[in-house]
């Protein structure tokens, strides 16, 4: 158990935690969220005493054994294995543990060939893994996590999903995925406005009584404000009348003693909406038996693949890193040229490119305002301003060059340019990257309220699952074409390598000689399926119902709580006792359904689990 009471820290006069306080429990995973800069990282760098508070205490017990997957990446092994295995705990009576590591390190994406390989010759991103493998093998009292999908793929990602449900120590975690965050914490910790927040439950749970409780707190504020503005004019009016002085002095030092509340400062959220260019066709771009590779003489990352992107559609690109998600991208944009086959684009065509190179070409000499006015030489500064504004940079920030922005800032900058530019084909590949949970809501309400059409590469399934109609899947080295959903997929075919890992991993080769038992398995598959949607479906429909039962109820009040301001200036008695009566019922309902939800949300979760394990023992077995 770690215990934290009157923390504080501040960076010059920027404020990051004001005596703030809060306890992780024994088994307890906590998803730790707030915006960018809101001092997230800080917070575990002073769990781990790489930083220190102002002032305050982190107690920790002895011999608590902290696992944070530091910046500075050293080895000191020939192989990969060999530097995995470094964070085994020895063995009791010696034995030979390896397998642990082996099973780590292939669900995080290594091959068995990688094995032998030179920690040395891996891209950045398997480094990253490889040292999350050791992580993961010391198996720490404490897991710390910040942002660990940045360097994972979709497949990767599902593994640690698993894994982090099984995680039988303590975890806080920091991730921009509000569904791999929901889906493998117990609490939810919030940093807003120099506080911490915790709770358990989801992410949502938290942020509705966050805003409940600032929604109380304005009112509160408004009627006090009105009180102390009449005691003031009761003062000024009788200050001078002798038969009131002693009234007059009790009412001041009523005032004096009675504490004033502020009005909270805005919290500025990203909004903003894609401009559409104007089209008239059927189809934007045709790709026809387009092949690329960066060696001629190699292997092939795309071989042969036909698309058609329509004016609506929605496509999802995913699969492993460097199987060539981002090169498809540059050939659709034009970018780079097929070996083989043609692109041909609808003269109509407009596309925003959104890409992972692209913040690389940001003028690191150049403000904010003047790479806006890059992309909209035909508008002025005052326009600039403005969409500045709608990236949250305000004011002087605007004029902040790039050289100093961190990477989330250069997003939304890059965002900011695709806003200004009209299309009616967005091409977006990883634009969640760097980006806070708040950030990556607006992201995908602008992009759910887009009319054109979207192909997005992302290894979100929570963006997968909110946005794509469509996928180009790139799989098992072959990438094809898919008319579904992202769960049509998962049902219908699925990830081979999470058959391939599960097998390895399990030590099992009867998957060799299995015609007639693999046509079994994927009968008891495809029925496990139909139980899964028959159990998880009403379990479901009452999470949402319920959802929509708290949702109205949140309208009432907020009708409820306008409507008792209007009473309160009206000076209405009998109306503020209603509405008053009213307030309070619907939070002691929402109180009630929020406990319901939280149960119904455990028991879809425990039943979604339980048909994972049986679907991934079927997998095991060769399906």
């Amino acid at each position: 158990m770690i215990q934290v009471s009157n923390l504080s820290k501040a960076y010059g006069t920027q404020i990051i935690f004001d005596d703030v306080g809060f306890m992780v429990n024994a088994g307890e995973r906590i998803g730790l969220t707030g915006r960018n800069g809101s001092g997230k990282t800080t917070l575990l760098r002073m769990i781990t005493g790489e930083a220190k508070p102002d002032t305050g205490v982190l107690s920790i017990p002895n011999n608590y054994k902290i696992g944070y997957l530091s910046q500075h990446l050293q080895f000191s092994q020939d192989s990969v294995l060999k530097e995995a295995c470094l964070g085994l705990k020895p063995s009791e009576d010696g034995r030979d543990e390896s397998y642990k590591a082996e099973k780590i390190l292939m669900g995080l994406g290594f091959s068995v060939e990688d094995f032998s390989r030179n920690p040395l010759d891996l891209s950045g991103g398997f480094q990253v893994r490889l040292h999350l493998a050791k992580l993961f093998a010391s198996e720490p009292d404490l897991l710390l996590l910040d942002e660990p999908t940045n360097y994972l793929d979709i497949i990767s990602i599902r593994w640690l999903t698993r894994f982090l449900k099984g995680w039988k120590g303590e975890l806080v975690l920091i991730t921009h995925d509000r569904e791999f965050m929901d889906g493998v914490t117990t609490h939810t910790m919030c940093i807003h406005r120099n506080k911490i927040r915790k709770i358990a439950g989801p992410t949502q749970k938290l942020f509705n009584q966050i805003l409940m409780e600032e929604e109380v707190y304005e009112l509160t504020r408004v009627n006090e404000e009105k009180k102390r503005r009449e005691v003031e004019q009761f003062i000024n009016r009788f200050r001078a009348q002798a038969t009131r002085v002693r009234l007059v002095q009790s009412k001041i030092k009523a005032l004096q003693r009675k504490e004033k509340l502020e009005k909270m400062s805005g919290v500025k959220d990203l909004e903003f909406e894609f401009a559409r260019a104007p089209f008239k066709g059927k189809m934007l771009i045709e790709a026809k038996d387009i092949s690329f590779s960066f060696e001629p003489e190699g292997p092939p990352l795309i071989d042969g693949l036909d698309i058609s992107i329509g004016k609506k559609d929605r496509i999802a690109v995913v699969g492993k890193n460097g199987k060539g998600k981002t090169t498809l991208l540059s050939l659709l944009a034009g970018e780079l040229q097929p070996l083989r086959g043609e692109v041909l684009h609808h003269s109509q065509a407009r596309l925003g490119y959104f890409g992972q190179t692209n913040i690389q070409r940001l003028d690191v000499e150049k403000t904010v305002e003047e790479e806006i006015l890059d992309a909209m030489p035909e508008y002025n500064r005052g326009t600039a301003r403005t969409i500045c504004g709608v990236m949250m940079f305000e004011s002087d920030t605007a004029l902040k060059k790039v050289a100093v922005l961190s990477g989330g800032e250069k997003s939304r900058v890059l965002l900011g340019k695709l806003v200004v530019s009209p299309a009616n084909l967005l091409l977006l590949d990883e634009p969640t990257n760097h980006l806070d949970m708040e950030s990556v809501d607006s992201l995908l309400a602008a992009i759910e309220a887009f009319e054109g059409a979207v192909m997005i590469v992302t290894h979100s399934e929570m963006i997968l699952n909110a946005i794509a109609t469509r996928l180009i899947v790139f799989d098992d080295n072959t990438v094809k074409v898919f008319e579904g959903t992202y769960q049509d997929f998962l049902d219908r075919s699925g990830w081979s390598d999470e058959e391939e890992t599960a097998v390895r991993s399990s030590g099992n080769s009867a998957h060799k000689n299995n015609g007639a038992k693999r046509k079994d398995l994927k009968r008891i598959k495809a029925e496990l399926i139909n139980a899964r949607s028959r159990t998880l479906g009403p379990l479901q429909s009452k999470i949402s119902e319920t959802e929509e039962q708290i949702m109205l109820l949140e309208q009432q009040i907020e009708e409820d709580t306008q409507a008792l301001v209007d009473a309160s200036v009206k000076g209405d008695g009998e109306a503020i006792r209603k509405l008053s009566i009213s307030l309070r019922g619907s939070k002691e309902k929402i109180d009630i359904l929020f406990d319901k939800l939280e149960k119904l949300t455990d028991e879809f979760d425990a039943k979604t689990r339980e048909f994972e394990e049986r679907l991934g023992t079927i997998q095991v077995s060769g399906g």
